[in-house]
């Protein structure tokens, strides 16, 4: 679940928690969106900790500039 999906799950749960006024049988409509709330953050949170641990963009390459080439320095004493 990323961002996005947990952004989606936070708005409906705030929807069906605050916004909707219906009296069913059998179910809470509330509880429902308390619960779809709580996992929306939670997985925003979790996306958002496993994003700062993958070191951000160009973590994965190397710094040859991906040629496989290390570059050799060499000192001549003059």
């Amino acid at each position: 679940m990323g961002i996005g999906v947990g952004l989606i799950l936070v708005a409906a749960g705030a929807i069906l928690a605050w916004a909707v006024d219906v009296q069913t049988t059998g179910f809470n409509i509330n509880t429902i969106g308390y619960i779809l709330l709580v996992v929306g953050i939670i997985g925003i949170i979790l996306s958002m900790v496993f994003w700062s641990s993958w070191a951000g963009p160009g973590y994965f390459t190397r710094g040859d500039g991906g040629t496989g080439r290390r570059r050799r320095v060499i000192e001549e004493d003059v």
